[in-house]
């Protein structure tokens, strides 16, 4: 059976760029990268941190640390958003919230500076449901409400999760967040350690993905939020279908021989009723790791024409782990908006497929593929609205 597309009716964004979608929008047609130096995240003095971190912004009122925050606000700028494009909520609206580190300062504070002293009601505020909750409350809605995780493709888990939701009429609606405010000096260090970060150059220096001369990811921070509906007016773009699997082969390192990864991608094709003829652009997790950008452009060739092109904003939005997948479809939904993707400026020889700055848009589908941490593949098929 065909899966029935879902439409993305409001997006909200909180990134490096500023607490706003349009901040990340003109952040991303200025090709700007959204990293800059920020001292406080090396652990050494004097140490050099290129980072998409996410500055102050947010309400006191929502939180006490970014990540409450930040999560609130693209979730309330979402909302905002649909019911500006014709949504109404229905009875039972879900919440999905992504996430794989959530509220690290605080729990460092916690460990570090308060010894595991705290009153109830600041521990509360370590707890994932709290921000839900607060959510839930602030707009009356009494769907189910749960957290994901599948490491860098939660975005895409949440996506899928959702319209699984939705097919099953489990749900009217749902509002789908997906929050990574995880840089610490700790975590950094370590990503750093594993041989994928890369934080004492620029970021068009480090991360290139399917050009020459790339060697990692810049990392980033983002909120990102989206209701999903059968019943709006004005949407961004469908969710068409979507599919995961996991390689089942290592913690770190994508099985070479790409079955699953391909497989991954043929299962969202099906899911979503389409051919691979149809799909005009791949937004690639592409985070300009060597093993990533090679399964990538290899699955490209293999299963999609000359026709489809490539490419991914990591360059410019950092790897914002957690919520990664999340504004890169919400990147994708906006294009089919405005008519244009804001792809990265190619900086070095590359991937004859790859897309070179602000790009015209075509007709025809988009695949966002997202390759988490330890194996999860994902892929999630997006298309204007009809």
């Amino acid at each position: 059976m065909v899966a029935r597309g879902v439409s993305i009716c409001g997006i909200g964004v909180v990134s490096a760029y500023g607490w706003s979608r349009r901040s990340l929008w003109d952040g991303l047609a200025s090709g700007k990268p959204a990293a800059t130096v920020v001292p406080e995240l090396g652990r050494n003095p004097g140490e050099t941190v290129w980072a998409a971190r996410v500055g102050d912004g947010g309400d006191p009122l929502d939180g006490p640390s970014r990540f409450a925050q930040a999560m609130r606000a693209a979730a309330r700028e979402a909302i905002e958003d649909a019911g500006t494009r014709g949504w109404r909520p229905g009875r039972r609206v879900g919440l999905l919230h992504a996430v794989v580190l959530g509220e690290v300062d605080l729990w460092r504070d916690f460990y570090v500076t308060r010894g595991g002293s705290l009153p109830v009601h600041d521990y509360l505020a370590l707890m994932p449901s709290t921000p839900m909750s607060m959510l839930m409350q602030e707009y009356g809605f009494h769907g189910p409400a749960m957290n994901v995780s599948a490491m860098c493709a939660s975005g895409n888990a949440g996506l899928i999760t959702a319209k699984a939701w939705l097919d099953a009429g489990i749900v009217d609606d749902v509002v789908f967040v997906a929050t990574d405010l995880s840089l610490t000096p700790e975590n950094v260090a370590h990503f750093v350690r594993l041989g994928v970060a890369i934080v004492d150059a620029e970021p068009l220096d480090a991360c290139r993905p399917f050009q020459q001369g790339s060697r990692g990811f810049v990392m980033g921070e983002a909120s990102v939020a989206f209701v999903l509906s059968r019943h709006a007016s004005r949407p961004y773009a469908m969710t068409l279908g979507g599919a995961m699997s996991h390689d089942a082969y290592h913690v770190t390192s994508i099985d070479p021989q790409l079955d699953q990864i391909t497989a991954c991608f043929t299962d969202a094709l099906d899911n979503a009723g389409v051919s691979a003829a149809d799909v005009r652009y791949l937004n690639a997790h592409g985070p300009g790791t060597a093993q990533c950008d090679a399964a990538e452009a290899a699955v490209l060739e293999q299963l999609f024409g000359p026709e489809t092109e490539v490419y991914s904003v990591k360059p410019l939005t950092g790897h914002c782990q957690g919520a990664a997948s999340a504004i890169e479809a919400a990147v994708t939904a906006m294009a089919y908006d405005t008519g244009v993707i804001p792809a990265p400026p190619v900086v070095a020889p590359g991937h004859p497929a790859l897309l070179d700055g602000l790009t015209p848009l075509a007709d025809g589908l988009t695949i966002k593929s997202s390759l988490g941490m330890g194996g999860h593949n994902s892929a999630i098929v997006l298309a204007p609205p009809a």
